[in-house]
């Protein structure tokens, strides 16, 4: 659409009614769209943990930068942090009872 077409287009919108719409329509539950976003096993592992990524990611001993990469999938862990990510997963309770020690 050309820069002249959307302002033609805009030009004609009631933006203050579209937004009480949309209030109206969230209120009556009928949302719009649902997005899923899909998250790692690793950033599910953390999240379960409840621990921030800097905190999680010293337990483990990398940096959270490190922790980023293997949560976008970009990088992905191995050896001993392999181990520490599926108890993590399996009992975050665990990693924040060390945290709090």
């Amino acid at each position: 659409m050309s820069e002249r077409a959307l302002r033609a287009r805009d030009a004609k919108r009631d933006i203050g009614a579209e937004l009480l719409a949309s209030v109206r329509e969230m209120k009556a539950g009928q949302a719009g769209h649902v997005h899923r976003v899909p998250v790692s096993a690793i950033a599910e592992a953390r999240a379960r943990s409840g621990l921030s990524r800097q905190k999680f990611a010293d337990l483990l001993g990398v940096s959270a930068r490190t922790m980023q990469e293997w949560e976008q999938g970009r990088r992905q862990p191995s050896g001993a942090a392999r181990s520490l990510l599926a108890i993590a997963a399996r009992r975050p309770e665990v990693f924040r009872e060390v945290f709090n020690d």
